[in-house]
């Protein structure tokens, strides 16, 4: 079988200034949206159904986070979390692994022993009820603005970045367009077309996800709702990769079929157990969808920086009793949005991808992983490459 995956390019960059009518782009937005909808719900009808309870689930997740967080019966408890997150910015890796710390680079967390049981366990079941409900296009455009944990800013960023997901989706299932590089490049420069709302196209430093002030905030203080949000990034690439996968060779058909099975299996019951586990680090393109990185890295390159940021912002609501919350999200919105600074090299972007392994990631869309291929997390393995190099100097 042939392919011209080596001829994939980098898409001319349209910037606009932050002058352009936000409502005109809004509106070109939702009607791309509409578009790429109708045609991913005519082939893939549960998949359409998904995507649009993933906003509303993940934009009712924050203000979960948000509502648990603040509560006055927790006080001793976000008081304790807060020191022993502080605690471990401190600690080497070898007091690390002395501790039995490595697992999460923070306490070592489990879904089962959440230090808000009662109300996460409480939170995911409403999530997951949310999850399976029916919620219109219009439900799921909406879903981020006047959201109570989050800005405006920070809502369109986060629907424009849906609306560039589902358009790739689009394009890649449907038959008429022959020329898949060409309409993939035209929605990435669409996409990038609106400066302030759009993620770079290039990967940030990796590191900032594991050692922003707010690292590993989510999964610590919520393991629960961190694995079900991930679980659901994942179904969004692994679908991605499925339809890829399927248009590359006949052998492949029905792979979305399968990623809809290994997602239901992951989410399990309405408190958290099921048959395999949910996702332990946030899933990457290149572990998760390698055909989607192989063809075009760029577009693959958005949407993990748009993952990275969502994750980035449930650290930040998540972390115990923290101040200047929106300053926070206003800094990691500035830092992906910058299209010139703060970038990693392609080399460094992969290794970090592929560094947490991609069973912990949750597991390949297609093909067959039971157990984990490495035994340390991608914080963890992050913090004994620092030490081996500072060693070695």
């Amino acid at each position: 079988m042939t392919n011209n995956r080596s001829g994939w390019t980098k898409p001319a960059r349209t910037l606009l200034t932050s002058l352009v009518c936000t409502a005109v782009v809004s509106l070109a937005s939702q009607a791309a949206y509409a578009q790429a909808g109708d045609k991913i719900r005519a082939e893939y009808p549960q998949l359409a159904d998904l995507f649009n309870a993933f906003d509303v689930t993940q934009a009712q997740t924050f203000e979960a986070i948000s509502t648990i967080n603040a509560q006055p019966a927790y006080a001793d408890v976000r008081a304790g979390l807060r020191e022993h997150l502080e605690m471990m910015k401190t600690m080497t890796m070898t007091e690390m692994m002395v501790g039995g710390m490595m697992n999460h680079g923070a306490m070592t967390m489990s879904s089962s022993s959440s230090p808000y049981p009662d109300m996460e366990v409480e939170a995911r079941i409403n999530l997951l009820a949310v999850m399976r409900a029916k919620h219109t296009d219009d439900d799921a455009q909406n879903a981020y603005i006047d959201n109570a944990a989050i800005n405006r800013h920070m809502a369109e960023i986060l629907r424009h970045g849906r609306n560039f997901e589902n358009r790739l989706f689009e394009i890649f299932i449907d038959d008429s367009i022959s020329d898949k590089r060409e309409a993939v490049n035209a929605a990435i420069t669409d996409y990038l077309s609106d400066d302030r709302h759009s993620v770079s196209t290039f990967p940030k430093e990796s590191k900032f996800l594991v050692e922003h002030e707010q690292a590993t905030g989510f999964k610590t203080a919520f393991p629960r709702l961190s694995g079900l949000m991930w679980t659901q990034q994942w179904l969004q690439l692994a679908s991605l990769e499925a339809v890829i996968a399927e248009n590359l060779d006949t052998q492949f058909k029905n792979s979305v079929d399968t990623t809809l099975e290994r997602f239901w299996s992951k989410i399990g019951t309405d408190g958290g157990m099921s048959m395999f586990p949910p996702p332990s680090e946030l899933p990457m393109a290149p572990a998760i969808a390698p055909d989607l990185y192989t063809l075009s890295p760029d577009a693959a390159i958005i949407l993990d920086n748009l993952n990275i940021l969502e994750t980035v912002v449930a650290d930040i609501l998540s972390y115990p009793d923290e101040e200047n919350r929106e300053a926070q999200m206003d800094a990691a919105v500035a830092l992906f949005t910058n299209k010139e600074a703060d970038n990693s090299k392609p080399a460094e972007y992969l290794l970090f991808a592929l560094r947490g392994g991609i069973y912990n990631q949750g597991g390949p869309a297609i093909g067959e992983l039971t157990r984990s291929e490495r035994n340390r997390s991608r914080d963890a393995m992050d913090m004994q490459h620092s030490a081996t190099m500072t060693s070695a100097r």
